[in-house]
């Protein structure tokens, strides 16, 4: 919702001022995006161990959203632009406001997270709903005259539109492994994995309070993901130098800036896993969706990679540390080599040999 604190956020994820941080509604009109770094401590132990050059870690992008009104999806608000900007996302950030301000309206007069949250969480179903209202009826006549493809997305579609109906997300819809595709290409704004960013004021940043309870609570019933976070501390922080953000952390008893909690939960929150390349060039992360083969893993690097894959030399991380690197892990016997089926697990070492 508008004044929950999204672009203050914003400008200390992405280290800018690129989004106008004001007090009032629909002060972010136009989306922002930033790419940022996902923190990884791994990347730096095994760039000491290559010598390498360069650290090269993986990125992320947050886009930041204006805010969102009850009746939005009639085009309330923004309501129609600030939809269709959800549309083109993978998940939702969801930011909440969990702190009380006199200075600092709401645009509902009242502190209330879990009702901000099914404020927002309505109004992307109606939408949902009134889409699938929509594409139901024809997807029904084709089924009817034995249309195969409209057979296969029609059960999918009914089950999402059944849970919506009930006032409940299309995210919860149970499908098969056969079925994702189909669910994915509805392209549901209620469908897209939510993490439940509860924006917290200073005294509140280590252990949440009240509110942020409530919305774990919410959270963990859904098998979602909440986590505390103070947009004007990370704000502070920011702007601070690497040794000086140590310093402040220990004072107010965080172990690290709750943006690297946030960006990391998101990393997870998109099921996306870290693979490594390290030599004297450079150490560099690079990621890919969980459940990805070694060819398709290489084509992130370059699609000559997945073409021409012949196998993958992978080293667990915890065994390329502990063997002093590539060579270390050779002589141990931990240096194996992978055909196109293997799976590459998050903090393998690889080296990909290919065809040209």
């Amino acid at each position: 919702m508008p004044n929950v604190g999204k672009s203050t956020l914003f400008n200390a994820l992405t280290k800018t001022a690129a989004a106008q941080a004001a007090n009032y509604p629909f002060c972010t009109i136009e989306p922002n995006t930033g790419e940022v770094t996902v923190p990884d401590t791994r990347l730096q132990k095994l760039a000491e161990i290559s010598n390498s050059k360069e650290v090269i870690p993986t990125r992320l992008n947050f886009v930041d959203i204006a805010g969102l009104v009850r009746g939005a999806s009639k085009g309330e608000g923004l309501g129609n632009q600030f939809l269709a900007n959800i549309r083109e996302v993978d998940a939702i950030a969801h930011v909440v406001r969990c702190f009380e301000d006199g200075d600092i309206t709401h645009v509902d007069g009242r502190i209330d997270p879990i009702a901000d949250i099914d404020t927002v969480e309505t109004e992307l179903m109606l939408s949902d709903l009134e889409s699938l209202e929509r594409r139901v009826l024809p997807l029904r006549k084709k089924a009817t005259v034995g249309d195969k493809d409209a057979k296969a997305q029609l059960p999918v579609m009914e089950g999402a539109l059944a849970l919506l109906q009930d006032g409940k997300p299309a995210r919860l819809l149970d499908i098969g492994s056969d079925e994702e595709k189909t669910f994915r290409d509805l392209n549901l704004l209620s469908s897209k994995p939510v993490l439940y960013v509860c924006n917290v004021d200073e005294a509140s940043a280590a252990e949440g309070n009240e509110f942020s309870e409530r919305v774990r609570q919410k959270a963990a019933a859904e098998g979602a993901v909440a986590i505390v976070i103070s947009a004007e501390i990370e704000a502070e922080i920011a702007q601070l130098a690497s040794d000086e953000q140590v310093e402040f952390l220990e004072t107010i008893g965080l172990e690290e800036p709750g943006l690297d909690r946030m960006i990391r939960a998101g990393y997870e929150l998109l099921e996306l896993v870290t693979y490594f390349t390290s030599g004297p060039k450079e150490t560099r992360a690079w990621t890919i969706s969980s459940g990805t083969k070694a060819p398709q893993a290489a084509g992130v690097i370059h699609t000559d990679f997945e073409r021409g894959f012949i196998r993958a030399q992978t080293i667990a991380y915890d065994d390329y540390i502990t063997l002093g690197g590539e060579q270390g892990a050779k002589d141990a016997g931990k240096a194996r080599d992978e055909g196109k089926e293997y799976i590459v697990k998050d903090g393998d070492v690889l080296l990909f040999k290919f065809a040209t």
